[in-house]
């Protein structure tokens, strides 16, 4: 009976140590996000200056770089909605429906750059990417803080929070 309570408790402590771990790797991923983000954004502006490619392909080639899944996602989904809506109403399904770690603002950043997409000149669609590169780049700052602050807290308050558990039962 001894040893079944101690493989229980030891399982209790796991558990809250992943728990920890699993809350903790939210921020990492954000970061990571959010960093794969405007790396898909530079592509996006090269190739709307540089190669005239219709924003369809632009977004399939960007799903097909991006090494990221909730960002391969996101690009993916705008292309296939891109079928049935304009750039801006793609852009904007895209990112109500894809499932990503980017926080609401984040999102908003986002989602004010597909207001301007395929409506505007080249020189409109580059300039409000670059706004919007300028905006991801202060939130990848916050993000970048958030994780170094949280992520080991998270991960060692798990720990803590399973200790005094497995504690309380003994």
């Amino acid at each position: 009976m001894q040893f079944i309570k101690y493989i229980l408790l030891f399982l209790i402590f796991i558990a809250s140590n992943l728990i920890g771990k699993t809350i903790s790797q939210k921020y990492k991923l954000r970061f990571n996000e959010l960093e794969e983000m405007k790396n898909a954004l530079n592509i996006f502006k090269a190739k709307i200056k540089f190669t005239y490619e219709p924003i369809g392909e632009i977004f399939e080639d960007i799903s097909n770089q991006t090494t990221k899944t909730n960002i391969k996602n996101l690009f993916k989904n705008a292309q296939i909605a891109l079928e049935n809506k304009s750039a801006s109403k793609a852009w904007q399904y895209a990112l109500d429906t894809t499932n990503t770690n980017m926080k609401q603002d984040d999102i908003e950043t986002l989602r004010n750059l597909g207001k301007l997409l395929g409506t505007e000149n080249l020189d409109g669609q580059i300039s409000q990417i670059d706004l919007t590169e300028d905006f991801l780049e202060i939130q990848i700052k916050q993000a970048e803080e958030e994780k170094k602050k949280n992520e080991k807290l998270y991960q060692k308050l798990g720990s803590i929070i399973g200790l005094g558990i497995v504690v309380m039962l003994i």
